[in-house]
């Protein structure tokens, strides 16, 4: 679907969080010193104040269009769900989903100001992407009844749960649907599976619960001919083998808590490698020299010069300047590895 660039692209993102952290004007120039990584960027005018997403708005707890109510202590920041609207499971016989015709999930979506987007970035020719809000199916589920409910459901075998699960993959393939008629090249399945040591889910319980509406999900998007790409933080070892065989062809995952030897001899080689960089430790703690080192660590282990390898940073508050510099220079230096 499309040519091999002449480099490995890297994207770091600058989350909204950090505007207020950072003293803005140095931000500023680093963006404006790294071209390969921020082509299009314009400097502001100061202060700078992001427009922040409804449930990442500090005391301003919002209820979402499931009946979800979040709360969120930083700016920027999502938030958690504080109350889980099927809490109970008496309260699922009245219970009503939103409508996909004007919600996404999270609030309220146009589709008609969203058809133009995609087709403006068509006339521009850029890649164009479509997809699901972060936390579709398995954390949509944590959200409405509450982890520790919903883990003894799937224990349980809880018949309420498939007619749950049902509905909900309904509500999600609406939206599939909707980005596969505009033709979108890419769509995209954020779904965090796992925490620091492993999945929050069983095996099992995957494959049970989760794996049958991911698989008619991402076949809907395969069919309109879009590429899969698939988003998760945390430990997904134990899944992998689950996630890459339902069509998956862009696999986003963290480095360090899943390991990069384990990447490339598990995952290397399979799809493509949309690797998340490390904001844990050595962003967070390490020298500039050993920032450097990972970046060659990662294009060594996991490139090559076929392809298959992208990745991306996410900045949040508390990595040091001259840190963020650090990598900013090393992905731009290691992204022509190849060369």
């Amino acid at each position: 679907m499309f040519e091999r660039p002449d480099y490995i692209p890297m994207t770091f993102h600058v989350n909204d969080a950090s505007w207020n952290h950072y003293p803005q004007e140095a931000l500023f120039d680093l963006l404006e010193d790294h071209p390969f990584l921020f082509p299009d960027f314009i400097r502001p005018k100061q202060p700078y104040v992001p427009s922040y997403l409804p449930n990442a708005r500090a005391g301003a707890p919002y209820t979402d269009s499931f009946g979800c109510l979040w709360k969120t202590n930083i700016d920027g920041i999502h938030g958690v769900v504080i109350e889980h609207p099927l809490s109970d499971w008496t309260k699922y016989e009245s219970y009503q989903f939103p409508d996909p015709n004007v919600s996404n999930g999270i609030g309220t979506i146009d589709w008609a100001k969203e058809d133009v987007r995609v087709n403006a970035a068509k006339s521009k020719g850029e890649v164009v992407c479509g997809g699901l809000y972060h936390g579709h199916t398995f954390l949509r589920l944590c959200d409405l009844r509450g982890y520790e409910e919903l883990i003894m459901d799937m224990a349980e075998e809880n018949p309420l749960l498939d007619d749950l699960i049902e509905r909900l993959m309904e509500f999600n393939l609406s939206i599939v649907n909707r980005y596969a008629t505009m033709c979108c090249d890419i769509i995209t399945y954020a779904e965090d599976l796992g925490m620091q040591n492993g999945p929050m889910i069983s095996k099992s319980s995957f494959q049970r619960y989760i794996k049958p509406s991911y698989t008619r999900l991402m076949q809907a998007g395969k069919e309109s001919g879009a590429l899969i790409h698939f988003h998760s933080d945390g430990d997904i070892r134990q899944l992998a083998d689950e996630i890459l065989n339902i069509g998956v062809d862009v696999l986003n995952l963290q480095d360090q808590v899943n390991g990069i030897d384990w990447i490339a001899d598990n995952i290397s080689g399979k799809l493509c490698i949309d690797l998340d960089i490390d904001r844990q430790h050595i962003t967070r703690n390490g020298s500039p020299k050993e920032i450097d080192t990972l970046i060659r660590e990662v294009v060594t282990k996991l490139g090559s010069i076929a392809g298959g390898l992208t990745m991306i940073y996410g900045l949040y508050p508390g990595i040091p300047l001259s840190n963020v510099k650090a990598l900013m220079d090393a992905m731009e230096k290691y992204a022509f590895y190849y060369n």
